[in-house]
Order: structure tokens, then sequence, then C-alpha cells
């Protein structure tokens, strides 16, 4: 018979403690800590710049339609279903 070990929870790195990438309006801005997706989605995302602790700001958000994004100094275009599957921790100014 195996034993399974507990597995570590890290409050940080789980989609709970973040928002989705379309939920965030127009001029937010985040640090990307998670990607949801197979392999190719997530590969396509880092060819893009999108890689987790990248920093990240949305240029546009109408509620519908792609959603505009300024990573690393680049505009880039996701749809909502691609926004939907990247995890920010949201960056609030003081």
């Amino acid at each position: 018979m195996s034993e399974t070990k507990p597995q570590a929870h890290n409050p940080v790195t789980t989609p709970d403690t973040l928002t989705a990438l379309g939920d965030l309006p127009a001029g937010a801005r985040g640090i990307v800590r998670y990607l949801r997706g197979g392999r190719e989605f997530i590969s396509r995302l880092s060819v893009l710049g999108l890689t987790s602790g990248a920093e990240i700001a949305l240029a546009q958000n109408y509620g519908h339609g792609p959603i505009i994004v300024i990573v690393r100094d680049t505009r880039i275009a996701l749809g909502r279903g691609e926004a939907a599957k990247v995890y920010v921790e949201v960056i609030r100014d003081e």
C-alpha cells in the first residue's frame, strides 16, 4: 500500500487569490502569476512575452472583443478565452 504525501499549499500561485486578465479594467496593471492551459497555449504566450513574473498593463478592455495588453513594451491582442486563462496579481497604486 502506497502512502500519499500531503501537497504544499502556496496561496500566491493558486488561481483563487489571483484575478483573470479579462476581469481587469483598462489601465490596470499586474504581474503574471499563473497560466492555465495546454503546452501549446502556454508556449504561444511565452513566445509573446507573457511569462510568469512579467509585468502587464491593460490598454483596452471594452467587455467584449479582444483585450489589448502591454507586456515588455509590446502591445498584444488576446481573445477573451485566452485572457480568461491568464491569472495576474494586481498591482495596486498607493
